[in-house]
């Protein structure tokens, strides 16, 4: 199997994130971000992707949250492109339906090439802690474009909104496990245009 992993460093005014994602990995988390709520998400979602995901964020938390969570997605869809390569052999597809106690998430991908976000999920709350419930839109949208892809991210229900969230972050890294797994009986290019 070849190494599909990806380091990326950016550094803004705002933060300085450096993000290493295997996608062979066995679910290990190293996280340290400064947004405790959003490092249990992306521990839940490298945990049910089974990918080896390390992250080191300093961002401006001290005026909020979003350029830490919006730039920690930009850099984990470009790691995410960037590991798969030419996306040969990749079942391309993904697609996760998970319960959370009295919440139900979904989320289907397309790893297509092309970036699009649907996003239909409503919180009760504001924020979990002091988390904005807000920018998990945001990280779905900058996960989305920057991995270059169709993600289409369904809360079905629940009441709890640490639950609904945690739902639909698992159902992130067991969709984007499936759509990332080699096939062997797949052959070249996973598209009938030859490209993704």
């Amino acid at each position: 199997m070849s190494d599909r992993t990806a380091t990326i460093h950016r550094k803004t005014k705002e933060t300085e994130i450096t993000l290493t994602l295997n996608l062979d990995g066995s679910g290990k988390a190293e996280l340290e971000t400064g947004v405790p709520f959003l490092e249990h998400m992306l521990d839940l979602f490298a945990k049910h992707g089974l990918f080896d995901l390390q992250v080191r964020a300093r961002g401006d938390v001290h005026i909020d949250d979003h350029h830490t969570v919006e730039d920690i997605a930009i850099c984990l869809g470009t790691a995410l492109r960037r590991a798969l390569g030419d996306k040969a052999g990749i079942r391309r597809y993904g697609h996760a339906v998970i319960p959370m106690d009295e919440s139900l998430g979904q989320v289907a991908v397309d790893l297509s090439g092309r970036s699009h976000l649907e996003f239909k999920a409503e919180f009760p709350d504001l924020r979990v802690g002091t988390f904005a419930t807000e920018l998990v839109h945001e990280f779905f949208w900058k996960l989305a474009m920057e991995g270059r892809m169709n993600l289409h991210v369904l809360l079905h229900y629940g009441r709890n909104t640490h639950h609904m969230i945690e739902s639909l972050f698992k159902a992130l890294g067991r969709a984007l496990n499936e759509a990332t797994r080699l096939d062997p009986r797949i052959q070249g290019i996973p598209s009938s245009k030859g490209v993704l």
